[in-house]
C-alpha cells in the first residue's frame, strides 16, 4: 500500500505557538509511518535552525525553506546541512498538489 503524504506550511516566527504544534505534528506523522513534507515561508524561515525541525529532518521529514523568504528576512543560509533544501514556490505548489493532506499554520 502507498504511504500517505502530509504537507505542512509554517509561516510564523519562532516565538509563535504554531512552531511547537508543527514540530509535534511532524513527529506524530512520522511515528504513524506517514511521509512528511515541511515548508517554511515568510517569518517561518527564521525556524530553519530550530533543533526540533533539524532532528525531524534527520528522521525523514522532507524539509524545505523558501530561499526568497530567507533573503527578505535576513536569515543566514550557509552551512544548513544536507537535510534542508532551499527552494521556491514551485516546490510548495508541488507539495500542495502531491500530498494527501496539506495544513497551513499562519
Amino acid at each position: 500500500m502507498k504511504k500517505k503524504k502530509l504537507g505542512l506550511l509554517l509561516s510564523t516566527a519562532p516565538s509563535h505557538p504554531n512552531v511547537g504544534t508543527v514540530a509535534r505534528l511532524c513527529g506524530s506523522a512520522l511515528a504513524a509511518d506517514v511521509d512528511v513534507y515541511l515548508y517554511l515561508i515568510d517569518e517561518g524561515v527564521a525556524n530553519v535552525r530550530d533543533e526540533r525541525f533539524l532532528r525531524l529532518s534527520a528522521r525523514g521529514v522532507k524539509f524545505f525553506v523558501c530561499a526568497y523568504g530567507c533573503q527578505q528576512h535576513h536569515v543566514e543560509t550557509s552551512n544548513l546541512g544536507p537535510t534542508v533544501t532551499l527552494c521556491g514556490l514551485v516546490v510548495l505548489s508541488n507539495m500542495i498538489n502531491g500530498c494527501d493532506r496539506f495544513l497551513a499554520f499562519n
